[in-house]
């Protein structure tokens, strides 16, 4: 049964009587149970609603709240209503200060006991919004990235649940293959054990031991932020339902000859001697030596020189690469040279790829050990040779000279030996980036491997199709629209095999030459399983649909698939964002999401990247303990932009600073209106009541606009610009008469207050849920929990021009002379005798000279004057007013901001400080010479 908005109504069967009061939306529920929840169909709205379970009986003077929450979370009232307590004023009085350590952990847990986080899985994706978040490593820790992410996640999911929305944030999290096996084998190494001393079964169990162990770190963590996911229905990569998936499309992807096994260039980590993605190698700039080798030219009519920083690899060359339009080379081609040291016989060819302006404009190919130089070596036909094992050690193809060395050794040796053959013709400084691999710390090898690849060009197409007719859409659209188009459209088979214990086993059989693939060896025996397992990023590609119960159809499935939004930075919109794009479309048919918000990088205050190792790290749970979730929430939502940014405390403090006014001014409020009045717009008559509703709709409307173009930062900061300015210093102050005043009616300025706190503190609550849930329980009135309650709705019609345009001159005229009165020194508490000499602020005088602190007459000659809008207010003849103050102050500051302009300019005249002074110090100073320019400029 359904109630219309701002009604109430008695359940059918139940005497009025009763107890029992259904708010706005309410879904009946009976037994302590939902009547429209799967374990109990949804039952006529007649005689059959009755209320018999213990928890459901209340008397008459308790009346149990039954309510729906937005997003068709049916629950009990008495796990969704708040508690209201008789003494709710005398409690709130008491608290005379916010503090978010005595506040959040209650609240999040009436969050969890009301259930608001688990959606039912009703009916379809068009209807429901959700999201599935980026899984979190079960090896991980909340680190910044995660809580800028988390917020802005959190954010779109309360904002739907409000708007009526069955909103389900998707969580779970990843196995984290190299990261959690790396992990293990540490704590086994702590033992005097390794993996292979406990063999790959036991290793594996031990690896779940520690799962079991550590992995609700994370998940404790985010509720620590407040964030709102479907913890009830936490989902992992390895639990068997996903492993089920995973297999299910290794297999399908088999079957269309789009996997394929084949000796292919890799990222090669000798630490843990597997092959790695991209994003586990991570760049490091190496100040190195470019060496330049002469080859020898087989005619022995000279030599080509080569420039290379790595000499220990042209052990495995097979060519040499000219560019077929440089005059110096062209004669060579077709020609050969000999290998320095080794002796081979090196094809002179001509690639486009070569640079002309890069050492001598001649390039020694490496198929076996360079990725450009692979796809130069297949594209001609060239021997691949690898001369570098998988232990990072030199082979026998080296030659035996070289054999067993490291790569560092190696590098020595053939330095030492093409000097010694007077074949090193002269080095040079170079600087260049050096990949490494982020798990073990050791230089990558670019190795050719026996692995298994996907060919990707043929998923592609549909993904770059996608973003061509605009049902993929990036925010914004520029850069990153151009960034996943270039790559797809460029696409390289991926390697999805990795040389380790811990992960989805790859489902393929041999035995002899035989092979089978499939989740079940093949009858007979003697049938071996592939040993590697899948690059982690193949099953996070199925994230979106695998965590709602594919290939099965579920209910889930069915009223969560496709997600709506994929929040994320733009370091794997290449590993992840366009391989679930792929994968998505290939496996439901659908989209796996239609918005691709990419958010900031934070990064730590002086600019580098934030690195526990660096010691530039800014730990999130830090900043909580410091300052309460709501606080870092809205520092980084309103720090946060489309471009990396670097970490302000100062957003922090102000989400601080927020909090506190949003506990101040609301316990203000809610101490002084009118006992028994509720939230109301309809009493508001006078102008500065139309005007705050009027800005209020405004900047409703502004929320709206700026949350659903993913601008959160804008929409952060114009919220916090409304609630300290206009609610709080202009609203709250013009109020205070009617509100203070003892024995008048206050019912209009209290109905007005109270619509204002609600509407504000519904459009806060997504930004900083914990302290608007908590104000939210003293309001008036019988209500469920704010995050389960509406939206606002808009209405233009509260827009009032006229009210806007009288209290804005108003806010104008006092704050021009407030500044004069600052100008000219007048003490704070002196009332000023003055003449408003301007049109269009009647019924307005009042709250002028107020909160001016003017006493205004209809006469008397001005001693000085302040333009206000529409014309001037004159300032009489006072003892606490000096007309002269305000030129004699505003000439010595002149005189101070042209000392300071001079001093500023010679100062960044001079090449040595701007040169040598850190960058950060130098802007700083730029800015302050602009910023007293402009005040110079203002004082005339």
């Amino acid at each position: 049964m359904r109630v219309p908005r701002g009604g109430a109504a008695v359940l059918p069967g139940v005497p009025p009587r009763s107890g029992v009061v259904v708010v706005p939306g309410a879904v009946v529920a009976v037994s302590g149970r939902c009547a429209d929840s799967p374990e109990s169909p949804p039952q006529p709205a007649a005689d059959n609603a009755t209320v018999s379970s213990r928890s459901a009986v209340r008397a008459a003077d308790t009346p149990l709240t039954i309510a729906r929450a937005p997003g068709g979370t049916a629950l009990v009232g008495e796990r969704l209503a708040l508690p209201m307590p008789a003494d709710r004023l005398k409690s709130l009085e008491e608290r005379t200060r916010y503090s978010p350590a005595e506040v959040e952990e209650a609240v999040f847990a009436r969050w969890e006991e009301a259930g608001i986080f688990s959606p039912r899985p009703e009916g379809d994706a068009g209807d429901n919004f959700s999201i599935a978040v980026p899984p979190p490593n079960v090896t991980g820790a909340l680190h910044m990235g995660h809580a800028l992410n988390g917020s802005i996640q959190d954010l779109l999911i309360r904002v739907a649940r409000m708007r009526g929305r069955r909103a389900k944030w998707i969580f779970g999290t990843d196995h984290a293959g190299i990261a959690t096996q790396v992990k293990v084998e540490q704590a086994l190494a702590e033992e005097g054990k390794s993996k292979e001393d406990l063999g790959r079964a036991a290793f594996e169990e031990r690896v779940w031991e520690w799962r079991r162990e550590h992995g609700s770190t994370i998940t404790e963590q985010f509720k620590r932020l407040g964030a709102s996911l479907d913890y009830g229905d936490e989902r992992f990569t390895m639990d068997a339902a996903y492993v089920k998936a995973v297999t299910r499309v290794f297999v399908d992807l088999f079957e269309k000859g789009l996997v394929y096994r084949d000796n292919y260039m890799v990222n090669w980590d000798p630490g843990t001697r597997s092959a790695i993605s991209d994003l586990e190698v991570e760049q490091r700039l190496a100040e190195d030596t470019l060496y330049f080798v002469d080859y020898p030219l087989e005619s022995g009519s000279g030599s080509i020189t080569v420039a290379t920083v790595r000499p220990e690899t042209m052990l495995a060359d097979t060519a040499i690469a000219v560019h077929p339009q440089d005059d110096r080379y062209t004669r060579l081609v077709g020609e050969a040279a000999v290998l320095p040291l080794v002796g081979r016989r090196l094809p002179i060819i001509a690639d486009e790829y070569v640079k002309m302006d890069f050492g001598t404009g001649a390039l020694k190919i490496t198929p076996g050990h360079d990725p450009n130089d692979f796809e130069i070596g297949r594209s001609h036909g060239l021997e691949e040779i690898n001369v570098i094992g998988e232990d990072g050690r030199l082979t026998e193809a080296a030659g035996e000279r070289f054999a067993g060395l490291s790569t560092d050794d190696a590098h020595r040796e053939v330095v030492a030996a093409l000097r010694a053959e007077g074949l090193l013709s002269g080095t040079q400084p170079y600087s260049h980036d050096v990949p490494y691999s982020h798990r073990s710390g050791m230089r990558i090898e670019p190795l050719i491997s026996l692995q298994w690849f996907c060919d990707m060009k043929q998923l592609a197409e549909p993904a770059i199709q996608a973003v061509a007719d605009g049902r993929l859409r990036f925010h914004p659209e520029r850069p990153w629209t151009k960034v996943y188009l270039d790559w797809l459209e460029n696409i390289r088979p991926w390697c999805i095999s990795r040389q380790l214990w811990w992960g989805h086993r790859i489902p393929v059989w041999y035995r002899g030459e035989e092979m089978q693939v499939g989740p079940e060896p093949p009858p007979g025996e003697g049938w071996e399983r592939d040993p590697d397992v899948l690059d982690t990023w193949f099953s996070s590609a199925l994230w979106p649909f695998a965590t709602l119960g594919w290939p099965d159809e579920t209910p889930a499935l069915r009223a969560f698939y496709p997600t709506d939004v994929l929040s994320t930075a733009r370091d794997i919109i290449f590993l992840w964002v366009a391989r679930m794009v792929m994968f998505g479309v290939e496996f439901t048919g659908e989209l796996p999401f239609t918005d691709v918000p990419i958010h900031s990088v934070i990064q730590a205050p002086d600019g580098r990247r934030m690195s526990k190792s660096l010691g530039t790290g800014v730990d999130p749970l830090d900043q909580i303990a410091a300052h309460g979730a709501d606080a870092v929430r809205f520092g980084l939502l309103a720090m946060s932009s489309t471009q990396d940014v670097r970490f302000s405390a100062d957003r922090v403090k102000q989400g601080e600073d927020l909090a506190n006014k949003l506990w101040n001014a609301s316990r203000l409020i809610l101490l002084r209106v009118e006992e028994g009045v509720e939230p109301s717009p309809d009493h508001a008559q006078i102008t500065e009541d139309r005007w705050i509703l009027s800005r209020l709709e405004r900047v409703g409307a502004r929320t709206d606009e700026l949350i659903d173009s993913f601008d959160m930062s804008a929409a952060a900061l114009e919220l916090y610009a409304f609630f300290w300015s206009e609610l709080c210093d202009w609203y709250l102050e013009l109020a205070k008469p009617r509100l203070y005043e003892e024995g008048a009616d206050r019912t209009a300025v209290s109905a007005t207050l109270l619509f204002a706190l609600d509407r504000t503190l519904r459009l806060l609550h997504p930004i900083m849920p914990h302290v608007t849930e908590e104000i939210w329980s003293f309001l008036p009135g019988e209500r469920v929990l704010l995050a389960a309650s509406e939206w606002p709705a808009r209405e233009p019609g509260r827009v009032d021009e006229e009210a806007e345009m009288r209290v804005g001159r108003a806010i104008a005229a006092i704050t021009a002379i407030r500044r004069y009165r600052a100008e000219a020194g007048v003490t704070p508490s002196a009332v000023l005798p003055a003449t408003l000499r301007a049109e269009g602020y009647e019924h307005l005088e009042g709250q002028i000279a107020r909160l001016a602190r003017l006493e205004l007459s209809a006469e008397g000659e001005p001693v000085a004057d302040v333009a206000v809008p529409g014309g001037a207010l004159g300032l009489l003849a006072s003892e606490d007013f000096d007309p002269g103050a305000v030129e004699r102050r505003a000439a010595a500051e002149r005189e101070r901001l042209g000392q300071e302009i001079g001093r500023l300019r010679g100062k960044l005249a001079n090449d040595r400080f701007v040169e040598r002074a850190p960058a950060e110090v130098v802007e700083e100073e730029r800015r302050k010479l602009a910023e007293y320019v402009r005040a110079l400029e203002r004082l005339g």
